[in-house]
């Protein structure tokens, strides 16, 4: 049962990290959930920071070790994990809420919560995943420089009040363990159609920055590996791996 067994710390590098030591050392349970109060390490896609500190986000990662999965499909953990945060925050009374490939959450346009998922691989399948979830919930606008001023929001910043951070992990918990289901039915393509139904970026004018330069063009789908696919100005279709480069939607 996902959620059953929790480890608490007020601080830590990185949820991430410390679940990936605990696996190194022991049988971690399927389903363990790791919550930091205080992340002071933490990474984000294309190895960008996230720092938390108590009282202002919710930090933690959870372990699984879902039997079966083939390698090819890892990217449905990411999937399920992001329609978890967007279900629990709907319940919770929010509105406008997406999720954008490949792993982000947002409130209207801007991003509220953000996953990164390690996986280790053995014979094809995936052996084990470690399932990060960073969510935004009681920052202030001062909270936010740079660019993030611009793309980041939080909960409260969202709803003019706070939130109770550990009610949201229940919730988020929840439903999580709901798409887990799924999953284990047999449900990765209908975790996929659910997760493209709700992708703010498919069917999108898009900016992409990659290595050998930027370019536009339209989203199009996301394939069962998790890849973008988006049409360039001559209509010919590329594929775009996760983590490789960049999506701006453009208003």
């Amino acid at each position: 049962m996902i959620g059953s067994v929790r480890i608490e710390l007020a601080t830590v590098d990185s949820t991430n990290k410390h679940a990936a030591d605990l696996l190194r050392l022991t049988e971690v349970q399927h389903g363990t959930v790791i919550l930091a109060h205080e992340q002071t390490q933490g990474r984000g896609q294309r190895d960008r920071s996230w720092h938390s500190e108590p009282g202002l986000d919710l930090t933690f990662s959870v372990v699984l070790r879902p039997a079966g999965l083939a390698a090819g499909h890892q990217f449905v953990l990411a999937q399920f994990a992001a329609l978890a945060v967007r279900d629990a925050l709907l319940r919770s009374g929010l509105q406008d809420v997406q999720v954008k490939w490949p792993n982000d959450v947002l409130v209207g346009p801007r991003k509220v919560a953000g996953i990164l998922i390690q996986n280790e691989l053995q014979g094809g399948l995936v052996r084990h995943a470690v399932v990060g979830i960073g969510l935004n919930v009681n920052q202030e606008a001062s909270d936010f420089a740079g660019e993030l001023a611009e793309s980041a929001t939080s909960l409260q910043l969202a709803t003019g009040k706070p939130w109770p951070a550990d009610e949201l992990l229940n919730d988020v918990v929840e439903h999580y363990r709901a798409g887990y289901q799924v999953l284990l039915e047999g449900g990765v393509e209908k975790l996929r159609q659910q997760y493209l139904a709700l992708d703010s970026t498919v069917g999108r004018a898009v900016q992409v920055e990659a290595p050998d330069g930027a370019w536009s063009g339209r989203a199009a789908t996301v394939d069962e590996h998790g890849a973008l696919w988006v049409e360039d100005a001559a209509g010919d279709a590329r594929k775009i791996i996760v983590g490789d480069i960049s999506i701006r939607v453009e208003a």
